[in-house]
C-alpha cells in the first residue's frame, strides 16, 4: 500500500510518499481501506516529536479515519468486511490501509458520509466530553469559544448552540467572523482588535462566561480568568498558541471557579464504552442535519504535508482532509 511515512523527526516536508506493507492484523483488530483522513494538530506534533504519545519511527501520522472495513480478527464481534466505519487509530491514517482495535472503530450510519466521518471523531468526541462529561453545560448559560473557526472550537460553537448555550466566539481575523456565526455563534470577538476580557464582560452584564471552552491557551487563557463567571469552568483543550499558560491561583479563589483539564484521549481508553455512546448520539445528530462536519480543504494523499501546512499557517477552517479514494 501507499503510505506517507515519517522516518525522522523534522517538519511536513520531510514525510516521505512510498510503498510499505500493509498493516497486519492481530485477534481484535479491524483492517480498513481508508477513504479519507482527519488532519489535526497533534500530527504535527507526533512528526516533530513533541506528543504526548511518541511512536517508533517509521510512522504515518493521521489519528482518525473513515473508510470500509476489508478484514476482521477473529475475537471480533461488532464488524465484518464491508461495514462503512470511522476510526480512532492515533496514528497510522496517512495511508491506504489502516488496522485498529475493535473499540476504536464505530459504524457509520446511513446519512454519513466517509467525508463527513474523516473528521469527526477527534474534533467532535473532544466537544461533547469537555461540554457534558466536564463542564456540566446547561440551556441558558454563556459558553465563550476561543479558536472558534478551527477545527475543535467550530464543534464547541455548534454543539454548545444545540445544548442551548449562549455561544460568543473568538478569532483572530475577520474574515473567520462569518463562519463562526454560521454554525450558530450569537456573537464573535475579533481578539486581534477587540480585549476578550472587556468584550466579553460587556456581552454579559460584567457577569462573564459561565463555561470558556480553549483550545488555544496563552493569552486566551490569561484573559479567559479575568472573564469567568462565578462557579465558571474553563476547559483546557490545549495549547494552539504554543505557549502553556501558568494560573495564578487567587484567581480561582476569587472567582470560585474550576479549571478543567480534558483528555478525551485518555476517556476514550478508559471508557469505552461510554466513549461509542457517545459517538452514537452524535453520529445519530450527523444523520439527522443538527451536526453539520465542516471541510475547508481537501488534499490528495501524496500532499499530505501541504495539509499539514495549511494547519500551521491558519488558513484553514473546521477541518483539513487528506483524501485517499
Amino acid at each position: 500500500m501507499k503510505a506517507v511515512l515519517c522516518k525522522a523527526h523534522g517538519e511536513p516536508d520531510d514525510l516521505v510518499y512510498e510503498e510499505t506493507a500493509s498493516p497486519s492484523v492481530g485477534p481484535r483488530d479491524v483492517r480498513v481501506a481508508i477513504h479519507a483522513c482527519g488532519v489535526n494538530f497533534p500530527d504535527i506534533l507526533l512528526i516533530q516529536n513533541k506528543y504526548q504519545f511518541k511512536p517508533d519511527l517509521p510512522f504515518s501520522p493521521g489519528l482518525e479515519v473513515a473508510g470500509e472495513v476489508i478484514e476482521v480478527g477473529p475475537e471480533v464481534k461488532r464488524f465484518k468486511a464491508g461495514d462503512r466505519v470511522m476510526v480512532t487509530c492515533g496514528h497510522g491514517g496517512f495511508a491506504e490501509e489502516v488496522a485498529a482495535d475493535e473499540d476504536s472503530v464505530f459504524a457509520l450510519p446511513d446519512g454519513v458520509t466517509y467525508k463527513q466521518a474523516a473528521g469527526f471523531p477527534i474534533t467532535y468526541g473532544t466537544t461533547y466530553h469537555a461540554l457534558v462529561d466536564r463542564a456540566n453545560l446547561q440551556s441558558g448559560e454563556v459558553l465563550l469559544v476561543h479558536g472558534a473557526a478551527g477545527g475543535v472550537g467550530l464543534t464547541a460553537v455548534e454543539m454548545g448552540k444545540l445544548m442551548g448555550a449562549t455561544v460568543i466566539g473568538t478569532v483572530g481575523s475577520d474574515a473567520k467572523m462569518d463562519i463562526v456565526r454560521e454554525y450558530g455563534a450569537d456573537h464573535v470577538i475579533n481578539y486581534s482588535n477587540e480585549s476578550i476580557r472587556d468584550r466579553v464582560k460587556e456581552l454579559t452584564g460584567d457577569k462573564g462566561a459561565d463555561v470558556i471552552y480553549d483550545p488555544v491557551g496563552g493569552d486566551a487563557f490569561d484573559q479567559s480568568m479575568r472573564c469567568i463567571a462565578w462557579e465558571g469552568r474553563l476547559l483546557v483543550i490545549g495549547f494552539a498558541s504554543g505557549r502553556i499558560p501558568e494560573m495564578r491561583a487567587n484567581l480561582a479563589l476569587l472567582k470560585g471557579c474550576s479549571v478543567v483539564g480534558v483528555f478525551w484521549g485518555s476517556f476514550a481508553k478508559r471508557d469505552p464504552d461510554q466513549n461509542r455512546a457517545h459517538f452514537d448520539k452524535m453520529l445519530g445528530w450527523c444523520a439527522e442535519g443538527k451536526l453539520k462536519p465542516h471541510v475547508s480543504m481537501t488534499f490528495p494523499l501524496e500532499q499530505a504535508p501541504e495539509a499539514l501546512k495549511a494547519l500551521i499557517s491558519r488558513k484553514a477552517t473546521g477541518k483539513v482532509l487528506v483524501e485517499v479514494r
